[in-house]
């Protein structure tokens, strides 16, 4: 039968086509949160830290544990109805499930972000990065979340009556902040709405500008091929994509060619010109780090998008757009030398088959990034700004090779003249 479907629903059990591809990036390691993985034995080890925690967090808000537990019985359905999946589990273990998993998260949160506080810095998980960072990665799976409207609704109530400099949305944003694509406080965009922590990482690499898509990237050349046909490469500012854009000299319009970016390879020191970077062939992505948090955090993500935003997956039509630009280890070493690639894996082979495997199993009903794999596809395409390419590539590459260049020609030219000159004699 066909499983009963709510509008609230937020929360999936990741496709096995997906799961399939790498199990372990979409199964919590240390702390389990929510039905989905509830009560595994694997995960036991926690439930007495997590009531350990339950306990701290009431002494701390000056609660008792019933009016927790007041508020999530109030919310029980709105809560059951925000999993996809149906589960067999009694009303009173709900309850107590969702008590201990939301009371231990706020608690978390407010410890780890205060960490460098006397009282906690000692504490054994906040002693041993690896273990905090293994919790991190848990509360960022798909399958292990708790709506964020019962977190907030709990921390709203129970915790910022006594204690409100700072709401649980800021809060979960400050705890999350390794993941996410903006490092300066001032430039956080705003988000309307956040469905769960996954959800919440997520809103941040939306594009803040309306994107217009198109149909699916059917093949985009690779990076290499499209530096030989004059396309240079440019770091945006921040990880977000607002700013994934191929930049082309007007005057020049489709013969890019003829744009006199040669001269930026032969003579570097042009580059310090403003200037310098409009006449040129120009694809500005943003950075990808490459490791293995980073790729497990994007698995989910696209998870996410795969079941719950089809008609919206900014991060997956970024990840098949990075895919096709990646086919070699000469690819990634040309976009680890421009800054879109940072390389914490060591061998380029390895980053190249973890971005290829990204990619794996993902459905795009659309992209917003068609137009501009078209642009591409015809700049590399035009025998004019392919033969050119070739050229500076060979040529005009370093300073060296260029100065080398100059010379032959001119001891070409000087030769031609002598011959003409006695000809004409």
């Amino acid at each position: 039968m066909e499983p009963a479907f709510f509008p609230e629903c937020c929360i999936y059990r990741v496709p096995r086509r997906l799961r399939q591809i790498k199990p372990e990036a979409y199964t919590p390691k240390l702390i389990s949160i929510g039905p989905l993985h509830y009560r595994k034995q694997e995960l036991m080890d926690t439930e007495m830290l997590k009531l350990r925690y339950s306990n701290e967090f009431c002494y701390r808000a000056r609660t008792n544990p019933p009016d927790i537990l007041r508020i999530i019985m109030d919310n029980e359905q709105s809560i059951r109805r925000c999993y996809e999946e149906s589960f067999n589990i009694s009303g009173g273990d709900f309850v107590r499930m969702v008590f201990l998993d939301s009371a231990f998260i706020i608690q978390h949160l407010l410890m780890a972000t205060t960490g460098g506080d006397e009282q906690y810095k000692n504490r054994y998980i906040y002693s041993k990065p690896w273990l905090n960072s293994l919790i991190l990665l848990d509360l960022m799976l798909l399958e292990n979340q708790l709506p964020f409207f019962i977190l907030e609704e709990i921390y709203n109530k129970v915790w910022s009556k006594e204690n409100n400099d700072i709401s649980f949305f800021d809060l979960a944003c400050k705890y999350f902040k390794k993941y996410l694509p903006f490092h300066d406080e001032e430039k956080k965009p705003t988000v309307e709405k956040v469905e769960h922590f996954t959800d919440l990482i997520r809103c941040f690499y939306k594009p803040s500008n309306n994107h217009k898509f198109g149909v699916t990237i059917s093949y985009v050349y690779s990076a290499t091929k499209l530096y030989e046909s004059g396309v240079r490469f440019k770091m945006t500012e921040n990880r977000r994509f607002d700013n994934i854009e191929f930049q082309k000299w007007e005057p020049c319009g489709n013969c890019q060619c003829f744009n006199f970016s040669w001269l930026l390879d032969f003579l570097p020191c042009l580059k310090c010109f403003p200037c310098s970077e409009r006449i040129q062939s120009l694809l500005s992505l943003p950075s990808f780090v490459a490791n293995n948090g980073n790729e497990d955090l994007f698995r989910n993500l696209m998870a996410l998008e795969q079941c719950h935003y089809p008609l919206e997956a900014y991060i997956c039509n970024y990840v098949v757009l990075l895919d096709q630009l990646v086919n070699t280890i000469e690819d990634v070493e040309l976009l680890v030398d421009k800054g879109i690639i940072v390389n914490e894996l060591g061998s380029y082979d390895v980053v190249a088959t973890m971005i290829n495997k990204l990619a794996l199993e993902i459905k795009e009903e659309n992209s917003c990034y068609s137009e501009l794999a078209q642009e591409l596809k015809d700049h590399f395409e035009n025998g004019c700004n392919r033969n050119m390419g070739y050229l500076k590539s060979t040529y005009f590459s370093n300073l060296w090779r260029g100065t080398a260049t100059v010379v032959g020609l001119i001891i070409l030219g000087f030769t031609l003249w002598d011959f003409v000159r006695s000809t004409i004699k």
